[in-house]
């Protein structure tokens, strides 16, 4: 019976090893399941798995196993404050693992995505007024700009002196918007305004005194279900969380 002969063997066996790994870097080997594992975090990415993309991984494993042994060989593992970055890293991959987990195990529906998405929609019910405003420092300056709008000059060219530079440079225009988007003051002197109409006294609020003018008023608009989907999504996955986070709080032994 003859036998392998040994150089044939240790070729195999080098073989082998060569495909069980990437590279190996000064005796040290990069296990191909490592490659896999970053080819996998790729294609999630939206990338796709081809032999110019497997070159990069490779060669970006090396570079980071060159720098780790080196980063070793120095002793840095063992200060502390590495200890901590690296402590820190590993907690919070560990939550993010288990955030995950959860919304695997319990995922929101689209069933409490269309729940959610009335609910906001009938809160959301209402007015939107389209509204003018003129912001300054002082009470007087907001009486001399109304008098001077009863003489006949125009909004728009008074709102250029406004403190609000967002607003001035468009009339004073504040877009659509319902009242909850300003401040009590100014919403309710606001919403008592006929369309066409001006504050006939100056409005104080937290930023200084306003001459508010309406422009228009609407039903409230709210965007199609489509549209928002993914941010209800997110935001029912929040809670979900929170919720998670309370319930482990309270069964935790905490002294």
């Amino acid at each position: 019976m003859s036998k392998t002969p040994w150089f044939v063997a240790l070729l195999f066996s080098a073989q082998v090893a060569f495909a069980q790994n990437v590279a190996v870097v000064n005796n040290k080997p990069i296990p191909k399941s490592r490659e896999e594992a970053w080819i996998k975090q790729l294609q999630a990415q939206g990338q796709q798995d081809t032999p110019e993309l497997r070159r990069m991984v490779r060669e970006e494993l090396i570079r980071r196993e060159v720098f780790l042994q080196e980063a070793q060989k120095r002793g840095l593992a063992d200060l502390p404050d590495v200890k901590f970055q690296i402590d820190i890293q590993r907690q919070n991959t560990l939550i993010q693992a288990l955030m995950r987990d959860e919304l695997k195990r319990n995922p929101v529906t689209e069933a409490q995505i269309q729940a959610e998405y009335e609910r906001r929609k009938n809160l959301a019910g209402g007015k939107e007024y389209r509204a003018r405003h003129i912001l300054v420092e002082k009470e007087d300056e907001a009486k001399a700009i109304i008098e001077r709008l009863k003489k006949g000059e125009k909004f728009e060219e008074l709102a250029k002196q406004s403190k609000d530079p967002g607003s001035a440079a468009r009339g004073g225009d504040l877009d659509w918007a319902g009242p909850d988007a300003y401040v009590k003051p100014f919403s309710d002197a606001m919403v008592k305004l006929e369309k066409g109409t001006f504050t006939e006294a100056p409005v104080q609020s937290p930023f200084g005194w306003h001459v508010i003018r309406l422009d228009d008023v609407r039903d409230a608009q709210f965007p199609p279900l489509a549209q928002v989907s993914a941010q209800i999504r997110e935001s029912l996955q929040q809670q979900r969380i929170q919720s998670f986070l309370e319930e482990l709080r309270k069964k935790a032994n905490v002294q």
